[in-house]
């Protein structure tokens, strides 16, 4: 008997807690107006500013978000990115605070919850937990987006934009089906936030290029014993014009380090190139012939529908 009732105090301690957590996060979520059916979710992200799902947003006049106070605002866009499915809204007069960022990164196992607002009833949630914390992630138009959350909560219709939030209400990461093939997963926070700065300052995000098609390659044991690098990235094309023809690099030679990281495979180099590397000039180490050479690159700024990275 005395052990029924401490697991029943446990789970009662359990059950108040993330109600509470749901109450802390929830003046932070709010109804975007963006499309004719479902309502979606959004995030309070700044001052007068609100961060949702890109694919939300199928229209910009009569685009609207009605918050926790029952109060309905216009909003415009400030800037999207497809290719990460998010979203920067802002709403004048929203004057509400921003959703508080967890300390820690998600962990596998870790109980979660989501939680939208759909509608004028007040928030949603299901629990669950932390099924897999992974990446590097190739979503829309071949992007790369660097990590993602995927969880068991159940997300009903109309929480894309919504929140991932961990037992205390802070925020995890931005929930979307908008990625792959309509699969739930959260972007996290750290992730979501800068994607977020770059459509604040720019209203998109500028993602680098280089022009170069390749494949990953083992350098000789003589290369690895004279260059310190154990494989790179062979070029087998270059775009006509591209960064890298420009710069000078040629077919055949073997890219091994980047801005003095090096490579192990194309995902990595897309990942390095994301940022603020657009007009950079960079340098670039490339092994050509048996010689090591250090070829200045001025990143460009790639396209979404971009063939090359």
């Amino acid at each position: 008997m005395e052990q029924t009732t401490s697991n029943s105090g446990v789970l009662s301690a359990l059950s108040t807690q993330m109600a509470d957590a749901v109450e802390r996060v929830s003046p932070a979520i709010v109804t975007v107006h963006g499309r004719e059916r479902q309502p979606a979710s959004g995030l309070v992200y700044g001052h007068d500013l609100v961060l949702t799902a890109d694919h939300v947003i199928e229209r910009e006049d009569g685009l609207t978000v009605s918050t926790h106070d029952e109060r309905t605002l216009p909003a415009t866009i400030v800037g999207r990115d497809p290719a990460s499915d998010l979203a920067l809204l802002k709403v004048p007069g929203l004057d509400l605070s921003a959703v508080q960022v967890a300390g820690a990164s998600a962990r596998v196992g870790q109980f979660v919850l989501s939680v939208g607002r759909t509608s004028g009833d007040g928030p949603m949630a299901s629990s669950g937990v932390v099924s897999a914390v992974g990446g590097p992630l190739r979503g829309r138009e071949g992007v790369l987006l660097e990590s993602y959350i995927h969880t068991d909560a159940t997300p009903y219709p109309g929480f894309s934009g919504g929140a991932l939030i961990d037992t205390q209400g802070t925020l995890l990461g931005v929930i979307t089906t908008g990625l792959v093939n309509g699969a739930t997963l959260a972007i996290p926070t750290a992730d979501a936030w800068r994607i977020a700065e770059a459509l604040e300052k720019h209203g998109r995000v500028r993602r680098g290029y280089l022009g170069v098609a390749s494949e990953p390659t083992e350098l000789s044991e003589g290369q690895r014993r004279e260059y310190k690098h154990e494989r790179g990235l062979q070029v087998i094309r270059l775009e006509p014009g591209g960064p890298a023809e420009q710069s000078g690099l040629q077919t055949g030679d073997v890219i091994v380090s980047f801005d003095g990281q090096p490579l192990n495979n194309s995902d990595h180099l897309l990942a390095l190139l994301f940022g603020d590397r657009v007009g950079a000039i960079v340098p670039v180490e490339v092994v050509r012939g048996d010689e090591l050479r250090t070829v200045q690159v001025t990143v460009g700024e790639r396209k979404l529908n971009g063939a090359y990275p």
